[in-house]
């Protein structure tokens, strides 16, 4: 029997908020899969989130066959700055920051090495974006914006890259998600994301050489379909994407987390070794499609 076993790795999800997104899905099925897992989340979310995990609110989400879900740790995380330096006077004056150390990415690599030590870090998946201008037209997006939505979204990535890999076993794996804006039009996809999501496959493949050669780790993307998730919300068409992916792809059931999730954790184990530098896509097969499908063809699909 092929086995997905992943007992005595050390992973790390970035970017989990709620229950509701790719990040606690993949989470859990890291965790299923035997791994210990360490999280990190926004700032102005962590003490939400904990208080969420500590009074079982978040217990519902968690399914059958996943046992406690518990983390390692919890670390708060600001994806734009690099280190601590980076970051303005206004930031660290805000209350939602205070108290909380370190929370640039410098500042994770350095917990994680304190905390678990060195070469202990197997696993690291980036599941971060943010674009303040998301609903805007590109052509209405300001220079701030546009550079914004980079800097969460594709920069962060390379970071993470650059700071964990020295910490990290001989041959881990790195796994980013991305999304079909990244190579087609998607209207009301704003803001810049887009060219932040182009950016973050083409760095994938810059990175999957430079980190194989320097650490052996291999890295790669996952592009997914959309997800009705929080922070998804937040472009406000989410329901039109869905929508006209399971009337349009070759796969017409709505896509589930767990489906990304899974194919998150099979990347990062060992029988995906041999893969690396690759856009993964787990999207129906949305990606496939050149056109829209006529409405008789989904009406009478037997038919044609």
């Amino acid at each position: 029997m092929l086995n997905l076993d992943l007992r005595g790795k050390l992973a790390l999800v970035a970017g989990v908020a709620d229950d509701q997104g790719f990040g606690w899905s993949i989470a859990k099925s890291l965790k299923k899969a035997g791994a210990k897992v360490i999280i990190t989340t926004w700032p102005p979310a962590l003490n939400i989130l904990r208080m969420s995990l500590e009074r079982g609110k978040l217990d519902t989400s968690l399914g059958e066959g996943y046992g406690e879900l518990t983390f390692e740790k919890i670390y708060p995380m600001d994806a734009m700055y690099d280190s601590l330096d980076d970051v303005p006077d206004d930031v660290r004056a805000n209350k939602r920051y205070q108290d909380l150390g370190d929370f640039s990415i410098r500042g994770l690599r350095d917990c994680i090495e304190r905390d678990f030590g060195l070469n202990q870090l197997s696993i690291v998946v980036h599941s971060l974006a943010n674009g303040p201008e998301v609903q805007k037209p590109l052509m209405d997006t300001s220079r701030s914006g546009y550079l914004a939505a980079n800097s969460a979204s594709a920069y962060s990535f390379v970071s993470m890259v650059r700071h964990l890999s020295p910490i990290m076993e001989k041959g881990g794996s790195f796994c980013a998600l991305s999304y079909l804006a990244a190579e087609k039009v998607i209207p009301g996809y704003g803001g810049g994301m887009s060219s932040a999501k182009a950016a973050l496959e083409s760095d994938v493949r810059v990175l999957a050489f430079e980190a194989g050669r320097r650490h052996a780790h291999r890295v790669n993307v996952i592009s997914a379909g959309p997800l009705a998730s929080r922070a998804a919300k937040a472009i406000g068409m989410i329901q039109t994407m869905i929508q006209y992916c399971e009337q349009n792809a070759p796969l017409t059931d709505t896509l589930q987390a767990e489906e990304v999730a899974n194919t998150a954790a099979f990347l990062c184990s060992d029988l995906g070794k041999g893969i690396t530098g690759s856009t993964i896509y787990v999207d129906k097969g949305m990606h496939a499609m050149g056109m829209a499908v006529p409405t008789a063809y989904n009406e009478n699909p037997l038919n044609n």
